[in-house]
């Protein structure tokens, strides 16, 4: 079959790999009919290394929608023709944190992310395979899209993840700092949950542009402290989430929230030693959360508001590739090309 495959920085290769087979009886064998490049799939394409990924020349990607074309005698839920959701992660189905679906730290050590190495390909091919897939896929309900149901699988579940570790109140004066796809989705997000003034902070001017659409105040990163500081009159801001994983962003947010704020963190951050400010986050008496999310924890929530129209994760698709036309949807989000926010990669 072919794929998209990771052969070193800034290296990725549209190639022939093995084709993706059944292993176990718990195993679903799913026909990708679309994927999607997430930012922290950038971090691979960086280059990441050791402690993010296992060597090179696997299939790369996390975010997949498809067909279920075989499944393990072991199955129950699917048959094959169903359409269905590949979430980023999966689990084990079965320990306790499984169970309340906290996929990302399975007791079991069954967790595993699709695309950070051989042990679980990832998800930009024409085919996959998901273990525990009775525990681990997701059903596309009715009224629901392929291109949602795309954004479900990772994206617009982190960023509801994200504003739900902000404990998002209504009439909160909360900051999204970082506009890429996950940053939009959550201005978005927050606004469901009842926000009241959202500021969005991003140095590009277009993605600035959408979030204004979307109803926030945007702010480029030099003004966006002494803003939210006249703006709340001196108060600053009740919660911030992070998602750009950057030691500045990080430290801009802890700035920006207000005592007793929260700062929730869902950008990804290859820097293992970031200077935490502890005595002005212990003055503050600022919470703080970082996390990654599981995203069927997300679904019951999400999938409603998706049918409600409330939620429209699939209006920051903006670009839409072959399979082997991979390696230059890659340039191009690394190069941060205008309006070009999330692309969809059709095997």
């Amino acid at each position: 079959m072919k794929a998209l495959c990771y052969n070193g920085p800034y290296d990725v290769r549209y190639e022939s790999v093995d084709d993706a087979t059944l292993r176990d009886k718990q195993d679903v064998l799913v026909k990708v009919t679309a994927c999607s490049i997430c930012g922290s799939d950038l971090h691979i394409y960086h280059g990441a290394g050791a402690g993010f990924t296992e060597g090179v020349g696997f299939c790369i990607g996390h975010e997949a929608v498809g067909e279920v074309v075989e499944t393990g005698s072991g199955v129950n839920r699917f048959k094959s023709g169903d359409r269905v959701m590949i979430p980023g992660a999966v689990g084990c189905g079965s320990c306790r944190n499984c169970l309340r679906g906290n996929v990302r730290n399975c007791l079991n050590g069954k967790q595993q992310v699709f695309g950070l190495g051989h042990a679980l390909q990832g998800s930009q091919a024409e085919a996959v395979r998901v273990p525990f897939g009775d525990f681990n896929l997701g059903a596309i309900p009715e009224g629901v899209s392929m291109d949602q149901a795309l954004m479900l699988t990772d994206a617009q579940a982190t960023a509801w993840f994200g504003c739900r570790n902000a404990d998002i109140e209504a009439g909160d004066d909360f900051v999204v700092i970082g506009l890429g796809p996950i940053g939009l989705m959550a201005i978005d997000s927050a606004i469901v949950m009842g926000a009241g003034r959202v500021f969005a902070v991003d140095p590009i001017k277009e993605r600035r542009d959408i979030a204004s659409r979307l109803g926030a105040i945007a702010l480029s990163p030099d003004e966006a402290i002494d803003r939210v500081r006249d703006e709340t009159k001196g108060l600053m801001a009740d919660k911030v989430l992070e998602a750009v994983g950057a030691d500045a962003t990080i430290a801009m947010a802890l700035q920006m929230a207000r005592r007793e704020g929260v700062v929730s963190v869902i950008g990804v951050n290859k820097n293992m030693a970031f200077p935490f400010p502890m005595g002005a986050s212990l003055s503050k008496g600022v919470t703080f959360r970082i996390g990654t999310t599981s995203p069927p924890q997300t679904w019951q929530e999400l999938v409603p508001l998706v049918q409600q129209g409330r939620l429209k994760p699939e209006q920051f698709i903006t670009t839409r590739l072959a399979l082997k036309d991979g390696a230059e949807a890659y340039r191009q989000l690394d190069a941060r090309v205008p309006n070009v926010l999330k692309t969809v990669i059709t095997p």
